[in-house]
């Protein structure tokens, strides 16, 4: 997927004309240059400014998202501002809740619209106003993508969580057969969760939704040890047994 093979790529570059197609290496489609926007919050300040961005929008994309840099280094790197350690790329927001934003719009102005410009604005009134986000912020790491998912997906514990996304990464015949993540005890085929869990499916494919679920649960493993080990055999022993028994709060 190079150029204009990318949905909404000819409208981007008019609308952000400082941003152009850079070279790159394999199959992904680069972007680089200054994004400057405009835009308003409901019921909030208006903000205009511009930041140094490099974007690389993957192969499958709209079904994986691209990938954000701050190349200007305007955004702090102060573990408070949102930008990933590991690598420098913008944490935007919890994986499978961008998904489902750009695949209500799947093309580069979707995802620009409903993924970056609001992390930008957000980023923009913090820096410009010297406060806290504007909308709220999730935790880093792992456990913040878990609180995102618990809402959601509408879920009560992280346990639920890992196995809703272990249900995503089977065939659907197969996941229906097994207990169903949200506590009922009844199999999820026959669990009104069921119908939930049909809205993602599609979003991306099961060997993400897997590799999703084992990256989550090793932050989680590494953050809390032992006892999240515990609580997951808690939880699993009384779905079983017909009588859920929510693990203690780590």
């Amino acid at each position: 997927m190079k150029g204009s093979s990318v949905q909404g790529i000819e409208q981007f570059i008019r609308d952000y004309p400082e941003m152009s197609i850079a070279p790159s290496h394999g199959s992904v489609t680069v972007l680089r240059g200054v994004f400057s926007f405009i835009a308003r919050s409901n019921g909030g300040i208006e903000i205009s400014d511009s930041y140094h961005l490099h974007i690389v929008v993957p192969t499958a994309f709209p079904r994986e998202i691209p990938k954000v840099t701050e190349v200007g280094r305007k955004i702090p790197r102060d573990g408070n501002h949102h930008v990933n350690k590991d690598d420098n790329t913008l944490c935007l927001g919890s994986p499978i809740r961008l998904l489902k934003l750009v695949s209500e719009k799947p093309n580069l102005i979707g995802f620009t619209e409903r993924c970056l410009v609001p992390y930008l604005y957000a980023i923009s009134y913090k820096l410009q106003n010297e406060a806290g986000f504007p909308f709220g912020e999730l935790a880093h790491g792992g456990q913040g993508v878990v609180d995102d998912y618990l809402n959601l997906f509408g879920l009560s514990s992280q346990e639920q969580v890992i196995l809703t996304l272990e249900s995503l990464g089977r065939k659907r015949r197969i996941a229906n057969k097994g207990l169903c993540p949200c506590g009922c005890g009844r199999r999820l085929g026959i669990c009104k969760f069921n119908r939930k869990l049909s809205e993602y499916r599609s979003l991306a494919s099961r060997s993400w939704f897997r590799s999703h679920g084992k990256e989550i649960e090793l932050q989680l493993m590494s953050r809390y040890g032992m006892k999240y080990l515990q609580n997951r055999h808690k939880y699993a022993r009384s779905v079983s047994h017909g009588s859920v028994s929510y693990p203690d709060k780590l």
